[in-house]
């Protein structure tokens, strides 16, 4: 297990500073219009729905759009509180909740999607434990803090949010393109990994962290 210490990558989740200008940009736009950032987050949620209902009925590039649609209205619900100074914490605790949802609305999707199955195990399955591994690798970050084993965020790993979406959104373009959906389904394949090995990381990081302490 002492790879996991050095197997770190810092991804886009702990890069936000490199979309600093942009988030200024985008919240000038659209703080002007009539909608808190609250709103911005829950229509987002229903931009996902949308998006899901399109790929069960496999319209992916339709899929696609309202997909891109609900990660900007993620984006703008931020960048308008911090423009417009009024985030809050209960905004930021919506936020991050909507974020899962959105996540596991779009893998809802697939579910009604014929994905080939890879190694044997059939796609419904890799789509399973992709959900499973990103539930965990959040869960894993909450729980430390929650029991006091760090003080603050591990966003250690290879797969976070950010780089999830990113294959996500690689999937749809392959199912899009490919209809016998092998190429989308082999990245489902790799998300399920990733996430998992992720998880597995937050979770040694935690314990690496307190190793001199005893359990």
């Amino acid at each position: 297990m002492g790879c996991f210490k050095t197997i770190y990558f810092n991804m886009l989740d702990t890069k936000r500073s490199w979309f600093k200008d942009v988030e200024v940009i985008i919240g000038k736009m659209f703080g002007v219009l009539p909608l808190t950032p609250n709103q911005y987050t829950l229509l987002s949620g229903a931009v996902a729905i949308v998006g899901a209902s399109l790929i069960a009925k496999e319209l992916f590039w339709w899929a696609i759009l309202f997909f891109l649609i609900a990660s900007f209205l993620d984006f703008i619900d931020g960048a308008v509180a911090r423009q417009k100074n009024i985030s809050t914490k209960v905004g930021a605790y919506l936020d991050t909740i909507f974020d899962r949802y959105v996540e596991g609305i779009i893998l809802l999707g697939f579910l009604f999607v014929n994905l080939p199955a890879i190694f044997f195990v059939p796609g419904y399955v890799w789509i399973y434990l992709t959900m499973f591994g990103s539930i965990v690798t959040t869960y894993a970050k909450a729980a430390a803090r929650e029991k006091d084993l760090v003080n603050q965020e591990l966003k250690d790993g290879l797969l976070s949010r950010a780089e999830r979406l990113i294959l996500l959104f690689v999937a749809l373009i392959f199912a899009a393109l490919y209809p016998d959906y092998h190429y989308a389904s082999a990245v489902i394949f790799i998300m399920a990994l990733l996430a998992n090995f992720t998880a597995i990381q937050r979770v040694w990081s935690a314990i690496n962290i307190n190793k001199n302490k005893t359990f």
